[in-house]
């Protein structure tokens, strides 16, 4: 299982983000939806590797948040909500989440399990610097790009009513293409860490 606990910055001295984060977030396949946990953090729980890299990098693009995303074995069988749920896992993001508040300059996000774990962390900061570093004209472009379809370029470009090729140096600037290739990346050393914690988990039965 993955057990992603999201934080806000500077909670203290800004609003609360909590309704708008949960709102980004609602539409995501999870075995235990996001809801705020302690004041200004929300939790879920996913059991699909390429769910969690989604979930940590809409909050990183949102701008006001800590990723943590721990691996391993949840309890079961599962409560109604995050709050009431435990398992190693969730120690597992509670010290993610903490390390990635201390990330300095770097994209706050940290993941905490076994083999595979500290690989897909690199993999998700090497994204989110891409994400971190666009405009906010490269995003009104890229929204209209949808990943992995032909032709797709030459519709945005359409909807939006500029050239083609605008919309090529667009994601050629922003690395969308590098971040859409390295997502995959990042689910399956996700997965294999989750996969090394069930191994172990059997090892013990």
């Amino acid at each position: 299982m993955f057990v992603l606990t999201i934080d806000q910055k500077g909670s203290r001295s800004s609003r609360d983000r909590v309704p708008d984060l949960l709102a980004l977030l609602g539409d995501l396949r999870m075995e235990l939806p996001f809801e705020r946990s302690v004041g200004d953090e929300v939790q879920g729980v996913t059991a699909q590797a390429d769910v969690a890299v989604e979930a940590a990098l809409r909050a990183l693009r949102d701008g006001h948040w800590s990723v943590g995303i721990g691996v391993g074995p949840v309890d079961t069988p599962l409560p109604a909500g995050t709050r009431e749920a435990s398992g190693p896992a969730f120690f597992a993001a509670r010290d993610a989440v903490d390390r990635a508040k201390k990330t300095g300059d770097r994209p706050p996000v940290a993941v905490t399990g076994p083999a595979g774990a500290a690989e897909a962390e690199a993999v998700l900061v090497l994204i989110g610097r891409l994400i971190r570093d666009r405009t906010a004209e490269q995003w009104r472009i890229l929204e209209q790009v949808e990943p992995g379809i032909w032709g797709a370029q030459s519709a945005a470009a359409r909807k939006l009513g500029i050239s083609p090729q605008s919309v090529g140096k667009t994601i050629a600037r922003a690395g969308w293409q590098e971040e859409w290739a390295a997502r995959p990346a990042a689910s399956v050393l996700l997965a294999r860490a989750d996969e090394t914690s069930a191994a172990g988990e059997t090892e013990h039965l």
